[in-house]
């Protein structure tokens, strides 16, 4: 489904990341992992159009998509959660969720497209006049999913869902991943808990300072001796 090939990215003089490669297959979650400053939310940026790429190939269900803009990336179906959610803050709830429909021109889908946000979060239902400023943390990141939801996507692009949360809402925000990914939505998943990561994912792939150093099945990377004592805590 998706292909990142020697992937470079630079800001100015600095090279975040050196030649990297992923894939990720229709149906998967996939997750990205490494410490802070390993280029893990570079290579989401990279991906949705935001970052301008030095070298390398990024190929979407068989389409180049390198240097594609990012609306032109998100009506092909790639849609990304932001580290930190990014709502917009002085916004309703529901006009947040419509930003996210922005790509959608039929009214009826964007009317089911509610509903199923709705199904996945009641809690925005309940505040759905409420501007997004005004909701906790989890409520931010429930929206940010609903809002992303809204599009349709084909994948998911999803950057440290569990960040500032408490951790029961984490529970529940990954059992929500977990479900979605069961509908039928491909997620490539970067978290800074790579323990919670590794419990849900497919597959993984580990960063180190711009570099690509490890992949494999979720399993494998978890009883992985290296992983579990940088990542693990072990």
């Amino acid at each position: 489904m998706l292909t990142v090939e020697n992937l470079t990215v630079n800001y100015g003089a600095i090279r975040a990341l050196n030649g990297i490669s992923l894939d990720v297959r229709e149906g998967e979650i996939v997750a990205l992992i490494g410490s802070n400053g390993a280029g893990k939310t570079t290579t989401l940026n990279a991906i949705s159009g935001v970052l301008p790429i030095t070298a390398g190939t990024i190929r979407f269900m068989g389409r180049d998509i390198t240097h594609l803009p990012p609306h032109q990336i998100t009506a092909l179906g790639i849609v990304h959660v932001p580290e930190g959610r990014r709502v917009f803050p002085r916004m309703t709830v529901m006009e947040n969720l419509e930003m996210g429909a922005y790509t959608c021109s039929d009214k009826e889908t964007v009317r089911k497209g509610f509903k199923e946000v709705f199904q996945w979060f009641p809690r925005l239902e309940e505040r759905k006049r409420q501007l997004a400023a005004t909701l906790s943390g989890g409520e931010q990141q429930m929206l940010a999913m609903g809002r992303a939801l809204m599009a349709r996507p084909k994948l998911m692009l999803m950057d440290e869902p569990s960040m500032g949360l408490a951790p029961m809402l984490v529970d529940e925000i990954f059992k929500i991943i977990q479900a979605i990914n069961a509908k039928g939505t491909t997620i490539l998943l970067v978290e800074q808990n790579a323990h919670l990561a590794l419990s849900i994912a497919h597959r993984a792939f580990v960063l180190e300072t711009g570099e690509m150093v490890l992949s494999g099945s979720a399993a494998e990377l978890a009883n992985n001796p290296e992983v579990r004592k940088a990542y693990l805590g072990e």
